[in-house]
Order: structure tokens, then C-alpha cells, then sequence
């Protein structure tokens, strides 16, 4: 097979996983295939039928009509009928009166499920409301989204859907893009002003008097996609709303607040944590939906081994390049979700180059589709999608907030994308005007993703998980009190909006000089902007520019936080689909030079921890061991970094760096083990360090099933003897300064989370550990040493202990505490509930 339009370097590489050649004889399907039609299919090539795991299938639902409440202008009514919707489904009747009662609500339904319409119907009715007042401003909206692409998507519905309004809605996007000869107009006129948080953050509440007719007619905030909110970025846009309720309330306005999130667990409890206000919620799904196919896909094994001999899948890009070229030869309208970019640029151009030789016409139905492309491109692949131009599209997250693209018939996801939510988030692309629908999950290799196309039930018995963050993070909360104090002086007042931690900050931030107390206010000191001193995306310093050598131009920049991992010299980095190498990395300068280039491989950092015990808040005993919780200084450096082929993941081979050792205080959950429950579980010293090392990286991995984070978000350290504990211990940390909420629901998961990592151990058909078990990626001793066996006898003890003080507390507690501890669900739950839970 030839593979002429391949990037430069990846041709051998695909030359190599051609000697298993993908056959594509199956017949084009007929418009009326079923899901199940279109999967058996896929599983009739070569060993394809042994690739799936595991199909569930769920049963199609029909759609349950209401009305809207009379309060509903009956101008916007007809607007919406107009749109050929002659009457809401329950859910969006039920959000719009509890918007019209004056209560804030969040609106947690499956994707497609006409979410937006719930916020606009009230919204547009009060703004057509506001426009009959004497000034023509009478109410305002906001609208926050996560990212410029959905706000600008909403804008163009908007428009469409308020066109037979007139003037009346004045709908316009207010954004770092937005030419500053537009943004006195939006100020002036517009009534609904759509924008972003960083937007609201640095530009709107820092010059909020220019805003101050628009912020005293506020009656409605709009935030989309808000179960994207979490971690770290969720906890400073929880301190930005608060921001803005201040200045609400300071020129007379307590605008209500309509959350759209995808489905979530305690979606009320997560948008008033958000807000800070209390929320109601609707999550009853009333609108119909196919059957959905969806079935769970692990690629096989290689004849390639990687570090320590261990064998290597076959890599998630290339097996769903292969799934995506069968379902265009069927006529199969498919999206395929990619994590990066690269990596659906790779998808589609794989793709197109084997449709070639079946049909020459085949490979312009075939498309990448990523953040940095312009509105037009974009637009454009949305309609080739909609008209059947396009059959194939191979796509990042931009594809997953919330833009319109309907009439797909099966979706591909190129790894678990993190959480559930964005699981389902994905899968619902397909099916969106209530066909019959075919989601198909390709693992990576990689212990979470081989967890779940073995254990079915995590994903489909299982309800979304929990959004974590955390607003009191003084590391967060800090500087949005200074930008506060800069917009308007902070008085006592204010100390039960910004949360209970602020009176312990406030004489923190006079020590250092950032904030003055006169009389009975603290004003900001210095002439910078305040806003200036956090990024709601990143911290750490300021960003690192990416600068091509050849011209001087700026490519981006990335996080100092990041940068030692991401762009170390001969780092690899893509930007726009072209590759580019690091040349040299000024941390004093903040730049790092690129070149463009063309390297048949991807680059992988890898560091060194140390870590110490600062405060331990909470110890709770496990049988002779222990868990604890705390605060903990993580000092850690780059060591070096692996080059790994682009397709099948081979490790080509190690470069060492000298990069300074950075220092990070955070938050952690750490266990302990006694020598008892050694000699328990058979550990000697020969295998304590393996065992200890595998259990702490398989457990990192495991995490994000049961906290909202990614594996990169989290770091861990294992010590056959920490000068803390004086024990075997180990620890798994957030990587983010002052904690990021993953280590605190770690902790209270503690005995589901530890059996689901013993689970997916256990559960690898290797001998001695791989990539999908217990090696880590980012390991900074080249995954040196790892004992698999070890690891598996030392959980089976420590979760023992786990699930003996369960029960113990239990009986002490008697009904009480027997209802304790089953919270969580199941047997899991008994260990929750002596972790703290309840």
C-alpha cells in the first residue's frame, strides 16, 4: 500500500503497520442501516470481531411535548415556530419558568436536547420586554461560553432565531478578537453581549463604569457548557462571577443565572459551588432519541515492544483511521474525536490516502476539523458535514461544545476523552435529529482506557461523575480579591461573597504590600492592573512565547508551568498542522525558538520528584495502615524526554536535559503500609520499591474516572521509607499550585478508586507490566522498577484494611452509620465511608 500524502517521516512508520493490511469489501450501506447493521459491518474484517469488548445498546426514546409558560412573549413564541418548533419539549418548559420565576437554573440534559432554546426563550422575552422602555435598554444578557468558536456559533443561532424581531435584540460578541472601532458599540448598544470569562476577567469588570448602563439593566448571565468548569479554570471563573455579582449589585441589578451543562452528577450542587448562589435544577430529558449502538474497541496487540520488553497495541490513530476509512467506503456520515491535534490532522490524512485506491472520489469526502481554524473554514465543514459533502471528519474538543452539527450517524472517540460526561458529550454528536446512532470507543494503551473497555459497567451502570473545584484555593482566591479591591474597595461586607477563607488572605495581601486598609475598606496599591496578576488557564509566571527562528514570528505561547514539559529543547511542537523542533528553550527571557520540521516521532517528557508532608489534615486508619490527606511541597525537574513513533507509540529513545528543579506546594492523598502488612501481602525489600512504584502509577491513571481531571493534571510519588511517614508510602498530588480538588476526591473514593486500579492491574493479559497496566508515560526513571505481582498482593492488603474500618464503622454508627457507609454505591461504598464520606 502507498502512502504518497503523508507527512514527511510518518511513511515508514505506516508502511510497518500496513504488514496487517485493513480489507475494505464491505458493500455501501443503504440510508436505512441500523446502528447494529453499520457495527456488524465494521467487526466482520480480519480479527475485528475480537477488538470489541463489549456493545451496549440502548433503546430508542420518544419526546414528551409542553407548553410554553404564558410569560413567554408571544412574539418570541412565533420566532420559534417559525424555526419549525411547534412546541418545547418538558425539560425546556420547566427551565424557562424557573428562569421567568426569577430563579437561577441549570439545565443538565443529553446532548441535542434543544438546551439553548430553554435559556433563549426567556432571555429574548425579556430583552423585547426591555426594548419598549423609554431608553431602549430596559434588560441586558450575558452570555459566557469556554471558548470564542461556540460564542460566535451562538451568536449566528441567535440572529437567526431573533431575526423576526427586528432590532430588538441586538446580539454581539465582545472578545479578544473583536475590533476595538466595534467595542464601543456593543458597550453603547448591544443588549445581548456574548463573551468568555477571560474576556469578562480582564476586560469587562476591570472597566466596568464604561459597562455600568449595561451591568444596571443585567437580568440574565447565560453560562453554556458549564460542566467544563472545573479544576483550576473552573475555580477562577467561580471567583470571576462573583466578581460580577458584586459589581450587579453595586449598580442595582441581581441578574438570575441560566447554566447549560451536559449531563452531571448533582448538576445543582456543582452550578451553585460555580455561582455561589443556590441553583435548582432540571435533568428529566424529555426530548426523543434513537437507538444508539455503542460499543467499546481495543486495538490488538503488536508485533513491537517497548520499554522493558513490554509488548505495544497498535495505536489508537491508526485504528481509527482504519474504522473511519470502512464507515466512509459505507456512506456512513461519521465523526471521529481525536485528543490532538495532530492527531486528527494524522486521522484524516491516513484515511484519505487508503480510500484512494477503492475510490478515487472517496478522499475529498474526508476532512480535519480543529481549534485555529478560521469561522469560515469552519462554517464551511459544518455545511459539506450537513449536506453529505463530507461523510468523514476527523475532529478535537472544538467540535464538542455545543456546535451545531446534526444528521451524523456514527461517532469514533480516539481514546476515553477524561470524564463521562465528555464521553457522552461526543457519542451524542451522532443521532442528533433522533436517527439511530452507532458510538464506538478506541482504546489508547493505556491503564484507564483498558480498565474500561474490560469493566463496561464504569461507563454505562455508572452516573456522570461530580465537578470538581475549589473557589477558596488561596492560590486562586488571592488575586481575584485583589482585582476586586481594584474594581470597587473590598469591605466586611464582602468577606461572605468571596468565601470563608478571605479574612485569613486579606492580611496576607497588606503584608505583601498589594492591598491598604483605610477605615473600614482595602483598596489595590499599585498602578498595574490587578487582573494582570492571575491567568484563568494557567499559572506559574508569565507564558512562554514560541517564536520561529527563521522570521521572528510568534506562534503562541504556552504556560511557564508547562513549559519545561512541552516546549524543552527538542521538544516537539505542532501549530496549525505543521511540525516544528525546539531549538533552544530562554527560561529567563520566556521564549523558546522553533524551527519547522518533519520528525517521524512525537516527544514525551519525563521528571524527577521529591515530596514533603507540610500539614496532614485528616489520617483515617486502615487495618495497620493509613490514609491521609494534606498539604504537601512537591519539588520536581525534567530530566529528559522519549522519542516515540508518531502511529505505534515505539520508544526510538532518550535524550537527557539540565533544567532547573521548579517547587510547587499542593494538596495530596497518601497511604501508608506497616511491615506487617508486608510480610501480609509477601513483599520483600527486593520488590517493595516495584510494587510501590506500579501501584502509584496505576492508580494515577485509574484517577480520572473518579474525579474530573486528566492523567497530566495529577503527579505522584512512591518511597519504600518517606522521612515523614516512616513508612512505605505513597503519594498522589495535584499539579496545581494550592490543590486543584482531584487529591480531596481521591480521598473520599479512596476504596473504590484503589480496588478499581487493583482491578485494572489485575486484569492486563501481560506478564510483567505495560503501557496498559502500570507503566506511566511520563515516568521519570524510564519506569524502573515496577513489580506487577507485587503491586497486586500489596492493594489486595491495603484495601482489606480499607473495607475492616468501613465495616467497623458501620456497627459503631449503627443505622446511621451502615447508611454512611454505602454511600457511593455497592460494596465500594463501605470503603468511602471510612475515608470520611457522610
Amino acid at each position: 500500500m502507498a502512502f504518497n500524502h503523508l507527512p514527511a517521516g510518518v511513511h515508514d512508520a505506516l508502511e510497518a503497520l500496513s504488514a496487517s493490511p485493513v480489507t475494505h469489501s464491505v458493500p455501501m450501506a443503504d440510508e436505512t442501516a441500523s446502528p447494529r447493521m453499520i457495527l456488524d459491518r465494521l467487526a466482520a474484517g480480519a480479527g475485528r470481531a475480537a477488538r470489541i469488548t463489549h456493545t451496549e445498546h440502548l433503546p430508542p426514546r420518544t419526546g414528551r411535548h409542553a407548553v410554553w409558560p404564558d410569560r413567554i412573549r408571544a412574539e418570541v413564541v412565533a420566532a420559534i415556530q417559525a424555526r419549525g418548533i411547534a412546541h418545547p419539549w418538558a425539560h425546556q418548559a420547566r427551565a424557562a419558568e424557573h428562569a421567568l420565576d426569577g430563579e437561577s437554573v441549570v439545565i443538565a440534559t443529553g446532548t441535542a436536547s434543544g438546551k439553548s432554546l430553554s435559556y433563549l426563550a426567556p432571555v429574548l422575552s425579556a430583552l423585547l420586554d426591555g426594548s419598549e422602555a423609554p431608553n431602549g435598554r430596559g434588560a441586558t444578557a450575558l452570555y459566557l461560553a469556554p471558548t470564542k468558536a461556540l460564542a460566535a456559533d451562538q451568536r449566528r443561532g441567535v440572529r437567526e432565531l431573533a431575526a423576526p424581531l427586528g432590532n430588538a435584540i441586538r446580539a454581539a460578541v465582545y472578545d479578544g478578537d473583536t475590533p476595538f472601532e466595534e467595542r464601543e458599540w456593543v458597550r453603547q448598544y448591544a443588549n445581548y453581549v456574548l463573551t468568555n470569562p477571560d474576556m469578562l476577567h480582564r476586560g469587562i469588570l476591570p472597566g466596568h463604569p464604561r459597562w455600568s448602563s449595561f451591568l444596571r439593566a443585567l437580568r440574565y448571565v447565560v453560562i453554556d457548557e458549564c460542566h467544563t468548569y472545573r479544576g483550576v479554570f473552573g475555580s477562577h471563573v467561580a471567583q470571576v462571577l462573583r466578581r460580577l455579582r458584586r459589581l450587579c449589585a453595586r449598580y442595582g441589578s441581581e441578574p438570575v443565572f441560566l447554566l447549560a451543562s451536559a449531563t452531571a452528577a448533582d448538576p445543582s450542587v456543582a452550578a451553585g459551588r460555580l455561582t455561589g448562589l443556590r441553583v435548582v435544577e432540571v435533568t428529566d430529558d424529555a426530548s426523543p432519541r434513537g437507538e444508539v449502538a455503542f460499543a467499546l474497541w481495543e486495538p490488538p496487540l503488536t508485533d513491537l515492544h517497548g520499554e522493558q520488553n513490554a509488548p505495544v497495541r497498535r495505536t489508537a490513530v491508526a485504528e481509527t483511521a482504519d474504522l473511519l476509512t470502512d464507515l466512509v467506503v459505507q456512506g456512513v456520515r461519521t465523526v471521529a474525536f481525536v485528543r490532538s491535534r495532530r492527531g486528527a490532522e494524522l486521522v484524516s490524512v491516513i484515511a484519505k490516502d487508503r480510500l484512494s485506491p477503492i475510490d478515487r472520489s472517496l478522499p475529498a469526502k474526508v476532512a480535519a476539523y480543529r481549534g485555529g481554524y478560521l469561522a469560515e473554514e469552519r462554517r464551511s465543514l459544518e455545511r459539506a458535514l450537513h449536506s453529505g459533502e463530507l461523510l468523514g471528519l476527523a475532529a478535537t474538543t472544538a467540535l464538542e461544545l455545543g456546535i451545531d452539527v446534526s444528521g451524523l450517524d456514527a461517532v469514533l472517540i480516539a481514546g476515553y476523552p477524561g470524564t463521562r460526561a465528555s464521553l457522552w458529550q461526543q457519542a451524542g454528536r451522532a443521532g442528533r435529529s433522533g436517527q439511530g446512532a452507532l458510538a464506538v470507543l478506541v482504546a489508547r494503551d493505556d491503564p484507564l482506557d483498558t480498565y474500561l473497555v474490560h469493566h463496561p459497567e464504569a461507563l454505562f451502570d455508572r452516573p456522570v461523575e461530580s465537578t470538581v473545584l475549589d473557589p477558596d484555593n488561596p492560590y486562586v482566591l488571592a488575586p481575584h480579591l485583589c482585582a476586586a479591591a481594584s474594581e470597587l474597595p473590598l469591605t466586611t461586607a464582602d468577606l461572605t461573597l468571596f468565601g470563608p477563607a478571605t479574612d485569613e488572605l486579606l492580611p496576607q495581601l497588606e503584608g505583601a504590600g498589594l492591598l491598604r486598609r483605610r477605615t473600614h475598606a482595602w483598596h489595590w496599591t499599585r498602578r498595574e492592573r490587578a487582573a494582570d496578576l492571575t491567568d484563568l488557564r494557567g499559572e506559574g509566571g508569565p507564558p512562554v512565547q514560541i517564536v520561529e527562528a527563521s522570521t521572528g514570528r510568534l506562534l503562541g505561547t504556552v504556560d511557564a508551568s508547562a513549559a519545561h514539559a512541552s516546549v524543552h529543547e527538542g521538544a516537539v511542537h505542532l501549530h496549525q498542522g505543521r511540525t516544528y523542533l525546539v531549538r533552544t528553550l530562554d527560561l529567563d527571557d520566556s521564549v523558546a525558538l522553533v524551527y519547522e520540521a518533519a520528525p517521524p516521532y512525537t516527544t514525551t517528557a519525563r521528571d524527577t520528584t521529591a515530596i514533603s508532608v507540610l500539614e496532614t489534615e485528616v489520617t483515617v486508619p486502615w487495618g495497620e495502615g493509613r490514609l491521609c490527606y494534606g498539604s504537601v511541597e512537591v519539588t520536581h525537574q525534567v530530566v529528559s524526554f522519549l522519542r516515540r513513533r508518531v502511529l505505534t507509540g515505539e520508544v526510538m529513545g532518550e535524550t537527557k536535559l539540565d533544567l532547573p528543579p521548579r517547587t510547587l506546594r499542593t494538596r495530596a492523598v497518601w497511604w501508608t503500609v506497616t511491615e506487617d502488612q508486608l510480610d501480609a501481602a509477601r513483599i520483600n525489600p527486593e520488590i517493595l520499591g516495584g510494587a510501590l512504584h506500579a501501584a502509584e502509577h496505576a492508580s494515577i491513571g485509574i484517577l480520572p474516572l473518579f474525579a474530573t481531571c486528566d492523567r497530566w493534571d495529577i503527579g505522584g510519588v512512591s518511597v519504600p521509607l518517606h522521612p515523614d511517614t516512616l513508612l512505605p508510602t505513597v503519594f498522589v498530588y495535584d499539579g496545581h499550585p494550592g490543590g486543584a480538588g482531584f487529591a480531596e476526591r481521591a480521598f473520599h473514593t479512596a476504596h473504590s478508586w484503589l480496588t478499581a486500579t487493583r482491578e485494572a492491574i489485575t486484569s492486563c493479559d501481560c506478564d510483567a507490566g505495560c503501557p496498559s497496566c502500570i507503566q506511566s508515560p511520563k515516568c521519570g526513571n524510564g519506569n524502573e522498577p515496577l513489580h506487577k505481582r507485587g503491586a497486586i498482593r500489596l492493594l489486595t492488603e491495603l484495601l482489606r484494611g480499607g473495607a475492616d474500618a468501613a465495616n467497623e464503622a458501620a456497627v459503631e454508627g449503627g443505622a446511621d452509620g451502615a447508611s454512611e457507609a454505602a454511600v457511593g454505591g455497592g460494596a465500594d461504598g463501605a470503603g468511602e465511608a471510612a475515608v470520611g464520606v457522610g
